[in-house]
């Protein structure tokens, strides 16, 4: 063995103690060779004196817990081993380890589009199937795209067959096969306002058209962009334009939309007419519920139920009063999904509520109505599925619902949020998990991405495919059965 062999160099030594030193992160090396750890020669320096190699070691147990892979080290005939002109430690952190993948590791492969040439492609719709299918093993975010369509996919699919029946927990009523394969997950949809802004409502009216989910979590744009649409349409316009050449037009711009306050006048013409309409019906419901209090007949010495509007029962009013298929409140109403906003006040709708008040004080809406409403949904099912669509509020409170019933089952997040800033917007489905939000065994994902670009893609391969096919297999399902009856 030649004396490059007997005692590290000096250049050894030096990228030792840097290495240590730098980057806790890197693979330790120390005074190792290739794998085979060398003893100190006589007359050298050793690094651990300076604090380097317990700094390797103590880093080396930490990668150690973390690492899935056995290392490997160079073959003993490898030209690098050889070369007595390369510091070994400079070889060993470059090339020192090697390790066989488990058996059943995917292979990153995209889309090959050659397969669609020849006409033997299969037409548009199977090459979209394609691209999205590949995508699991593309990398990056077009894998957790991937992801999210197969645990929609099986949020739907689930059925309450799918889990043994529990001796001694489960009501005797849900032993029957029969009865366990009508048991479905109930499935909450949460978005943002612009989600409603932008083309997506189109997207999102096909799943609430045909009663695809069965709970919606937005905010107040999401209510009254959506009749706003009814009257005039949102405009395409650019996000570098001025803002202030913009407000002297009286044009609202949201990213690169643009919405005139004339959209916004016509609304309030439509809805001005509806609060006062409301607000005389609170006010009779009100008269007939204090006369019945007032002849003292009720039951078991308790007050009859009094009447109070809710965001959840303004909404369905609103869709069912615009009468208009191109709405997604309209399609809410008439399948009765309800739709929830504790914000409802914090838009358009609240500013005419304020101005109404000045008017004929008076008109009351009840949130704590409907936070028992949502939880009960989210309580009163066997399986729990989350589509969120940004964040802030409506990911909270779809997502504190389900808390309620010690998490949701399923969970697909898409926003562009972060975690750095300790936000709920940004938190990550493993933060949700910590609270209670989802379930521990659950396989939630999160797609970093504007959803405007992921949701259609997801809806390709989940909602929109097969739809009379899931409509037949979910016909006489329900969420949950009626023990007080």
């Amino acid at each position: 063995m030649d004396g490059r062999r007997q005692s590290l160099t000096a250049v050894d030594r030096l990228v030792a103690l840097s290495c240590a030193r730098s980057d806790s992160r890197r693979t330790p090396l120390s005074l190792h060779f290739f794998g085979a750890k060398m003893s100190q020669p006589t007359g050298t320096t050793d690094v651990s004196e300076e604090g380097g190699e317990d700094d390797v070691l103590r880093c080396n147990d930490d990668v150690q817990r973390e690492n899935l892979i056995t290392p490997q080290p160079l073959p003993a005939n490898s030209s690098v081993t050889a070369n007595p002109h390369i510091p070994s430690v400079s070889a060993s952190a470059v090339l020192g380890e090697s390790a066989s993948m488990p058996e059943g590791t995917p292979i990153c492969k995209g889309f090959d589009f050659n397969t669609t040439l020849g006409g033997g492609g299969g037409g548009e719709a199977a090459i979209l199937e394609g691209i999205i299918n590949s995508m699991k093993t593309t990398g990056f975010q077009a894998t957790n795209l991937g992801m999210a369509v197969d645990e929609i996919n099986r949020m739907r699919a689930w059925r309450l067959a799918d889990v043994p029946f529990r001796e001694g927990i489960d009501d005797e009523e849900l032993r029957d096969p029969a009865v366990r394969s009508k048991i479905r997950a109930r499935i909450f949809l949460a978005y943002t306002s612009n989600q409603i802004s932008c083309g997506q409502r189109e997207i999102l009216k096909f799943i609430v058209q045909h009663g695809l989910v069965d709970c919606i979590v937005t905010t107040a744009g999401g209510i009254e962009e959506d009749i706003i649409k009814c009257f005039e349409p949102t405009f395409m316009g650019d996000f570098k334009l001025k803002g202030k050449d913009l407000r002297k037009k009286g044009i609202n711009r949201i990213g690169n939309l643009l919405i005139p306050n004339n959209n916004y006048c016509k609304f309030e013409d439509w809805m001005a007419p509806l609060i006062v309409q409301m607000h005389d019906e609170q006010d009779a419901k009100l008269a007939e519920w204090a006369k019945e209090v007032a002849k003292g007949e009720y039951e078991n010495g308790e007050l009859p139920d009094r009447f109070a509007w809710t965001p959840s029962k303004v909404i369905e009013r609103i869709g069912t009063e615009i009468d208009n298929e191109e709405s997604v409140l309209y399609w809410a109403a008439k399948n009765k999904i309800p739709v929830f906003c504790p914000a409802l006040t914090d838009g358009s709708v609240g500013d005419m509520m304020y101005f109404h008040s000045y008017k004929r004080p008076g008109f009351v809406l009840d949130i704590n109505e409907d936070i028992r409403r949502i939880n009960d949904l989210a309580v009163q099912c066997y399986a729990s599925g989350m589509i969120i669509l940004g964040g802030g509020l409506v990911k909270h409170h779809t997502c504190n619902a389900n808390l309620m019933r010690n998490g949701a089952n399923f969970s697909v997040y898409i926003n562009t949020g972060q975690e750095f800033d300790g936000s709920d917007s940004g938190a990550s489905p493993e933060e949700a998990i910590s609270w209670g939000k989802i379930r521990i065994d659950a396989k939630p994902v999160k797609v970093c991405a504007d959803a405007t670009i992921a949701f259609p893609l997801i809806v390709s391969q989940t909602f929109a495919k097969d739809l009379e096919g899931h409509k037949e297999r979910t016909k006489g399902t329900t969420c949950w059965l009626d023990h007080s009856s």
